[in-house]
Order: structure tokens, then sequence, then C-alpha cells
């Protein structure tokens, strides 16, 4: 099996895991439950809907069935702030959901339209990408993640979910990002492109 069919398999059942903790512990009138289920398990069907039209090559590696249920397990962490909002009734004030939610929806463009580019560019010409969504930041689509993952995080209103979203970024974010720069500064352009360019956070990192 492939990596992807791990991590598309999880992100396309996250609708239903908050599903089921709103009815486990009758949040049917809790707004942000709905809302939270809105976010995270649509990001979850947006994810599906790329991989199968313009997935990342990245997750197309082979793997055993014990590192896809590492894969399972990891990003089951995810989970935790929908199941706090649950298990702990957390309803959040409006001004705060709208928040989120514009947060949210800043990532999902970032981060979709940014891998768009790069599947369309590569499929025409091999090499940097250095305009568009990538002309100062050269990770744009992780960039994207990051605000989409603490869209819905946030809603808990906990520390927790904000740690784990930490946790992801060093553990696998970063190294991922340094060694995609050390595999393109084989190109000669690359050394002014990373100059003019930040790794992670426009302007900032």
């Amino acid at each position: 099996m492939k990596q992807k069919h791990f991590i598309d398999s999880h992100k396309g059942i996250t609708a239903l895991f908050v599903l089921a903790c709103i009815g486990y512990y009758d949040q049917w009138q809790n707004a942000t439950a709905w809302i939270y289920l809105a976010l995270h398990g649509g990001y979850g069907l947006m994810w599906v809907l790329k991989s199968r039209i313009f997935g990342d090559s990245n997750w197309e590696q082979s793997c055993t069935l014990g590192y896809g249920m590492v894969i399972w397990a990891s990003l089951s962490l995810y989970w935790i702030g929908g199941w706090m909002i649950c298990a702990y009734g957390i309803d959040v004030p409006v001004w705060y959901l709208a928040a989120c939610t514009l947060m949210w929806g800043l990532g999902v463009f970032f981060h979709f339209a940014a891998d768009m580019q790069k599947h369309a560019t590569l499929a025409v010409r091999r090499g940097l990408i250095t305009d568009g969504l990538f002309a100062r930041c050269r990770n744009t689509n992780y960039f994207g993640e990051l605000l989409i993952y603490l869209g819905f995080g946030l809603l808990a209103m906990h520390w927790l979910p904000v740690v784990i979203v930490a946790l992801f970024v060093l553990g696998l974010w970063m190294p991922n990002m340094r060694r995609k720069d050390a595999s393109l500064s084989r190109y000669p352009e690359f050394a002014q492109y990373k100059a003019n360019s930040s790794l992670f956070i426009p302007f900032v990192i």
C-alpha cells in the first residue's frame, strides 16, 4: 500500500469522527461543534479530492501496514480539538468563530492554490518555481496548512491542539522544508531565490 492510502482514508473519515463525537456527547445545539465539523471535516474531504486530482508525489511511496498505522495514529492527534469541544461542551463567542473561520479560509486558499500551481507548473516544465504564490515564500502550501490547522484547532480554546500543531511543524514540516531546500540548491539560481524569499511564513521566517 501507499502512504497516501492511509493519509487519505484518515482525512476522509474525519467528518464522521466529529459527527460521532457530537452525537455521543449530545452536542447537537453546540454551534462551535458544528463549525468545527464544517472546517475540519470539510478540509478532510477537500484533501481527498486534491489527492485524486493533483496529489502530492511524496505520498506515492509504498509503506508497510505497520508504518501506515503509525501515520493513522499520528494524524489522529489532530482530532483532539474536536473531541475536546464535544466532550467539554466548549462553545466560543461568535466573533471568535468568525476569526477562526477566516483563518481557515485563508489557509485553504494558500494551501490548495499553491499545490495546484506547483502541480500545473511541473507538468509543463521542471525546475524552480519562483513566481505566483512561491515568489516570496518557498513553502506557501505549508503556511496554508498551518492556518488551516490553527483555524479549527483554536476553536477548542486550549493549548493542547496548538502544541500538537507545533510538534508537527517542528518534527515533520520543517525537516521536509529543509530537505526541499537542499534538493533545490542544485539549481544555480536558487541562492538568489532563497535570499529573496522566506522558508515558511511569508516575510517572517
